[in-house]
């Protein structure tokens, strides 16, 4: 029954059905995966061959990960987090995903609950539910930049509330909380005595001079009862080498390890070694990854405006656009009267071609999830599309 309450990811049965009519030959966009459309940088890929030649990469290693990678997190964790932390608190997992999952698994009891502001990714609330945990969705919409306060936290708190969803930049949003927000809310689930699960895997991808913060550099004190989710997926187009982590205090960290050694035992070697390239070795390839992401931002921004309908906040992270979209329901588009953002999603792909999420994967209907991680010329073309079908 546990297993059978688990649904399907939204944004990869999108991106699935965008891929089958691709293979019908339509000449489908889609804007639905959450995925880097550059090649992982060279040398990255070449410390990965080497690895595969090596006899001692075919073997099991300690199953939350080979010692060098662990050093690189902690290093990257210090420069990026501004969190000093030990080995021992880090565990490899196979991508982010994992890592989420751990964190739920380690901290939360049956009826325990966690406040996920909404719009969420929408792994969260599959992770929390298998844990036996229950989600406490709170929103914040479009006139809030889509970031929640202290204030809407505060009334959603129960004294079931174990832990916090806090991630920052936002998939689905591209939201970045700022200096301050950030440190009221880690100020406001220390004094509540409140875990805080911080999901930072968009953390290196921020534009206009905006840095995000992570709650431990903020309010130090609340490093004891946070975890950290983090991987190497987003920043070095690695989506399908699968290696993230997940930082803890020692005894949460050790908590999941015990798990992980039956769940899956170690990530792949060769994936490691890849992952300590990436860590250690040159940065340039990832930021001009990010000045093309910053690119296609301010084209996708510029273009979606000129859409009736279609209000857009400025994302200050990650490489996603949330369009809000409720002017455009209630209506009748192509003989067809549209009363969801879902209704509205199938009517754009069946009629332009055009795949995108539909708000509902994320929390309430009324929006849509665009993400910019696709080439230059097929963005420019999905959203001419859109300005013909809705002009």
């Amino acid at each position: 029954a546990r297993i059978a309450a688990i649904s399907e990811s939204a944004t990869l049965k999108v991106d699935a059905k965008a891929k089958a009519m691709k293979a019908e030959g339509k000449n489908v966009i889609s804007y639905a995966a959450g995925e880097p459309d550059f090649q992982t940088p060279d040398h990255i890929v070449e410390a990965a061959i080497a690895a595969a030649k090596d006899p001692k990469n075919h073997r099991y290693t300690p199953a939350a990960g080979l010692p060098e990678l662990k050093d690189a997190i902690v290093a990257k964790t210090k420069v990026d987090s501004g969190t000093e932390v030990a080995a021992n608190q880090v565990v490899v997992t196979n991508g982010g995903k994992q890592a989420v999952y751990q964190a739920c698994a380690a901290i939360l009891d049956p009826g325990d609950e966690v406040i996920v502001p909404a719009p969420f990714w929408t792994t969260y609330p599959e992770s929390i539910a298998l844990a036996g945990g229950k989600q406490v969705s709170v929103f914040a919409g479009s006139d809030q930049d889509y970031k929640v306060t202290v204030q809407q936290l505060d009334e959603a708190k129960t004294n079931k509330t174990k832990a916090i969803m806090f991630v920052s930049p936002s998939n689905p949003t591209g939201a970045v909380y700022s200096k301050q927000e950030t440190e009221d809310i880690a100020r406001w689930a220390l004094d509540k005595g409140i875990w805080i699960i911080a999901d930072e895997i968009y953390q290196n991808l921020t534009y206009d001079g905006v840095f995000a913060h992570s709650p431990t550099e903020l309010v130090p004190e609340v490093q004891d009862q946070t975890i950290m989710v983090n991987g190497v997926a987003k920043t070095f187009a690695m989506t399908g080498w699968r290696l993230g982590w997940m930082v803890a205090p020692v005894d949460v960290a050790k908590a999941a390890a015990n798990l992980q050694s039956h769940l899956s035992s170690n990530v792949a070697n060769i994936s490691q070694r890849a992952a300590i390239a990436a860590l250690t070795g040159p940065q340039e390839p990832a930021l001009e990854m990010l000045k093309a992401f910053d690119r296609r931002r301010k084209l996708i921004l510029a273009e979606l405006a000129k859409i009736p309908g279609f209000k857009t906040p400025e994302p200050k992270g990650a490489f996603y656009v949330y369009p809000d979209v409720r002017e455009l329901l209630g209506k009748t588009w192509g003989g067809k009267e549209i009363n969801s953002s879902l209704e509205l999603c199938d009517f754009i792909l069946e009629k332009a071609e055009v795949a995108m999420v539909p708000g509902e994967a994320f929390g309430p209907s009324g929006y849509i999830r665009m993400s910019y991680a696709l080439g230059d010329d097929a963005l420019l073309e999905g959203v001419q599309r859109l300005q013909k079908l809705f002009s």
